[in-house]
């Protein structure tokens, strides 16, 4: 899954950033509203967390602005303002949470998941596909009853491969929400991402899942279809 930070204090955002990606998402992160605004128009994020006090757009026009072009991502405001009508505002204008600061790391993690399982058809943070299990809560991932070790990249290309089965999904589609837009030449690092993923995946002799669509790009499909 990927996030877009957009948070100007020097401390906060990098500290927000560093600790989700420890969750194992992707996380951009800029400074400034209208580069907030620039990024959520260029990449598809799966969800925005976006502090109200920022320069050049503020919080909550930035809301607006994501609305008003049909972006429907989750957003999650941080401010330190703490007024009912503050709060009222920043829902009106097209957010889905409010996070007043100061708060505690584990809240925001809590309230990153919520929005995300609000987002999809699953409500649960458990995600199945023949005989694989991945729970999103504590990011344990099994084939039948062995539990298998993962990466957080292998962990979150088969994320989106278990969130978007049996659909086709696209090289840069995997590289848009597994990596950050820091990361470059990512053509034959997604191939040996895949690679290792398969390797770990059938590691018993099991069928392979992944299908690779040549010219296509991938897809997560049960071995009948093969």
């Amino acid at each position: 899954m990927r996030l877009l930070i957009v948070e100007d204090d020097p401390g906060l955002g990098p500290s927000l950033k560093v600790r989700l990606e420890s969750q194992r998402y992707a996380v951009d992160l800029v400074s400034d509203g209208a580069d907030g605004l620039a990024a959520a128009l260029a990449v598809p994020y799966d969800a925005l967390i976006i502090d109200v006090l920022l320069p050049t757009l503020n919080g909550f026009d930035l809301c607006r602005s994501l609305r008003t072009h049909h972006i429907l991502a989750p957003v999650l405001l941080l401010t330190a303002l703490s007024e009912v009508e503050q709060r009222i505002t920043g829902l009106d204008a097209g957010a889905d949470d409010y996070l007043c600061k100061p708060f505690a790391m584990g809240e925001l993690e809590a309230r990153v998941r919520a929005l995300l399982r609000r987002q999809g058809s699953e409500k649960t943070s458990l995600l199945r596909f023949a005989d694989l299990a991945l729970d999103t809560r504590t990011h344990e991932v099994w084939r039948g009853d062995q539990l298998i070790p993962l990466t957080a990249k292998e962990y979150a290309l088969l994320e989106i491969f278990l969130r978007h089965p049996r659909q086709v999904l696209t090289r840069q589609m995997l590289v848009d929400h597994v990596w950050d837009f820091e990361a470059e030449h990512l053509s034959n690092v997604l191939e040996a991402f895949i690679a290792h993923l398969r390797r770990k995946l059938c590691a018993n002799g099991e069928p392979d899942l992944i299908v690779t669509l040549r010219g296509a790009g991938y897809s997560l499909r049960e071995p009948s279809s093969l």
